[in-house]
């Protein structure tokens, strides 16, 4: 069949060379002078040497799952695990490349054109990461498709691709947002609260090292996470269609069509995105948000329209593009409802609090956070109610391809806020005066609220992708075992169910640790670099930012590996000493409190960040206030929240279905 790897595999190398095109339109940018391209090298050396070495933990890690793949699912799975390792771990380095090159010409754009040109710049360098994760996910699916054919066999050895971008994703989200958070948390604790010094201060020896962490965590992690998200959707949905009823299949379509269906819907998703882009650069004269949504919301409904046509060409039934639309359409809303809990009234309710002090901002933050679950959550459910009435469990999944259609267009406004927040830094670091820096804040502000709704998003997305891989899973084990099920009256799923519902608070304690004790050693050198440099204080001595590069590389690197082991681990262990059902169980109850879990850090975090930028920009006393001082705690507790433990649950939860489903046939 014409589009078993033929379409996805050409569309995906368009999409390559659209990325490349955008690159050098990128590169043709001026980088600035001396000062701030010196900033930026030591930022690129350093997330350079963080890749480095997070590649030599990660590649003996994912050696030994190839060959476990080999001997235990075969040549075909160990080679569909290998493909899907390479296309996320390409990913996660083009884009800390991207960004780490995006960061100076967006201060360069805000010193000498403004913020419409700063807009183009930073969102240059989020439309390339964007493109390439979308077609690397084509071309590596697309090209397996191709070789093998798209039939029952191959379907069970995609699975394996998704185990192989999942493992790489954590890693690097994990590892990555160790990094970006323990330095984040010393830098501000030392320079902020203890010496009264600005945000990246050239004299504070933690300032590169956080800025370095935008990259390796807020960049190249989530492109991963997203990529993971992606694949999964695509590789689940097509297990589902090869494992359909008659019944379902008589309904629907054939299981041809049916399969090929989320490798075209990805196809046509990625030319939807390349639109989009083209959107948000016509709008650059227009007020930032008006472009980034316009470029968004024009991508989605265009993919809407591509989605109708490509079902009926494909001859598959009309109701599952009510299942598609449902998907797309409510992770539109789901980022509505993030961006309602961590901007406006919300975050000026917060603000408010830090009047009295830091631990009420602490608690009112907390009580945002939880009851910011609920929306979103009604939200997912209705949209797996309405894709399930209208395609049964394939409408699940094909809604879950749905909502990650234009993830390209996802990645780049994403992608967006942590070069934003770079060019500030360097715009402070190399001292380029208060008009750039307001232009650089303005960006930031809204890559704030543009990351928050990334990361809803990305949660919701996960929460869809790892339902559905649940629920392929169920099918798969079923068409094993007739008669398999996962009931509330068997005991072997509740407690799985219990037993699952923990490994999120594991996790997600793990983390936070790491990120505790990554700080507490980057405190310590700052302290000593600020007590022992002669006049560093006084702006005449010269901080070895290095030392504090290394500290964060050396604590991320150290506490990514445990949580990493964790996740791959648990379902096999589980799955083969206790039996399909408790694992089942344990899948469904890991899922629900992740979900519940990332939802509540995401917002409380990103809430916490906007009411202190909300401070700093002149309400309730501002910069050097007690209210100020208050919100930078508040900041500091949800740092690790938004940007390690949380998005490390979206991965977490998508890797132990992935490895439950690769690992089903066995069991």
């Amino acid at each position: 069949m014409l589009f078993d790897g033929p379409v996805p595999l050409l569309a995906g190398v368009l999409g390559l060379l659209l990325a490349a095109f955008a690159y050098r339109q990128l590169r043709a940018l001026p980088a600035g002078g001396d000062a701030q391209t010196r900033v930026g090298d030591q930022i690129r050396d350093g997330a350079l040497r963080f890749l480095k070495r997070e590649f030599l933990v990660l590649a003996p890690f994912a050696v030994v799952v190839a060959a476990a793949a080999w001997f235990a699912l075969g040549g075909l799975s160990a080679l569909a695990f290998a493909v899907g390792a390479l296309a996320s771990s390409v990913t996660a380095v083009v884009g800390m490349a991207v960004a780490s090159r995006a960061n100076v010409r967006t201060t360069e754009a805000a010193r000498t054109g403004g913020a419409a040109q700063a807009l183009v710049a930073a969102f240059g360098g989020g439309a390339v990461m964007g493109l390439t994760l979308a077609s690397l996910g084509l071309i590596g699916l697309g090209s397996l498709a191709w070789s093998f054919g798209l039939d029952a066999a191959t379907a069970t050895a995609l699975q394996s691709f998704g185990v192989g971008a999942s493992l790489v994703a954590l890693f690097f989200r994990v590892g990555g947002g160790i990094y970006t958070k323990g330095a984040d948390v010393g830098a501000d604790q030392v320079g902020k609260l203890e010496e009264n010094i600005p945000e990246d201060d050239p004299r504070n020896p933690g300032v590169i090292a956080d800025n370095v962490g935008d990259i390796v965590g807020d960049t190249a992690g989530m492109g991963s996470d997203l990529f993971e998200s992606y694949a999964g959707s695509i590789i689940a949905t097509i297990v589902l269609a090869a494992t359909l009823g008659e019944t379902m299949r008589a309904t629907l379509g054939t299981s041809a069509a049916l399969m090929a269906l989320p490798l075209v819907l990805a196809s046509v998703g990625l030319g939807c995105s390349a639109l989009g882009v083209v959107v948000v650069r016509a709008f650059a004269d227009r007020a930032p948000a008006t472009a980034l949504r316009a470029g968004s919301t024009g991508a989605a409904l265009l993919f809407l329209v591509a989605a109708l046509a490509v079902i009926a060409g494909l001859g598959v039934a009309l109701e599952v593009a009510i299942a598609v639309a449902a998907g797309t359409l409510g992770g539109i809303a789901i980022g509505y409802a993030t961006e309602f809990s961590t901007s406006g009234a919300a975050v000026r309710r917060l603000a408010e609090a830090a009047e009295t002090g830091a631990a009420s901002v602490i608690i009112a933050g907390l009580a945002l956070g939880f009851g910011s679950t609920l929306v979103p959550v009604v939200l997912l459910a209705t949209v797996i109610g309405v894709a399930s009435a209208a395609a049964g469990l394939y409408g699940v999944g094909i809604a879950a391809v749905g909502m990650l259609g234009t993830v390209a267009m996802t990645m780049a406004i994403d992608g967006f806020g942590p070069i934003s927040d770079n060019a500030g830094g360097i715009a402070e670091m190399a001292r380029l005066g208060s008009a750039t820096r307001d232009v650089t804040d303005e960006l930031d502000a809204l890559g704030n609220t543009t990351a928050a709704v990334g990361k809803g998003f990305a949660i919701g997305a996960a929460a869809l992708a790892a339902l559905t891989i649940l629920a392929a899973y169920v099918q798969t084990v079923a068409a094993l075992h007739p008669g398999f099920a996962l009931s509330f009256d068997d005991p072997r799923v509740l407690l799985g169910m219990l037993a699952g519902g923990a490994v999120p608070f594991v996790v997600g304690a793990l983390t936070i640790r790491a990120v505790g004790d990554a700080a507490l050693a980057i405190i310590a050198e700052i302290r000593r670099q600020f007590r022992e440099i002669p006049g560093l204080l006084e702006g005449t001595g010269t901080p070895d930012a290095a030392r504090c590069v290394d500290l964060a590389t050396q604590a991320a690197l150290r506490k990514m590996v445990l949580p990493g082991a964790l996740a791959v681990a648990t379902p096999v262990v589980v799955g083969f000493a206790f039996g399909p059902e408790v694992l089942g169980g344990m899948l469904g109850g890991a899922l629900v409190t992740a979900v519940l879990l990332a939802l509540m850090m995401a917002n409380a975090g990103g809430a916490w960040d906007n009411a202190k930028k909300y401070i700093e920009a002149g309400h309730f006393g501002g910069k050097g206030s007690p209210a100020h001082h208050a919100s930078i705690v508040g900041d500091t507790v949800g740092d690790p929240f938004k940007d390690t433990a949380g998005p490390s649950l979206n991965i977490l939860i998508k890797l132990m279905t992935i490895v439950a489903l690769a690992i089903a046939p066995l069991l």
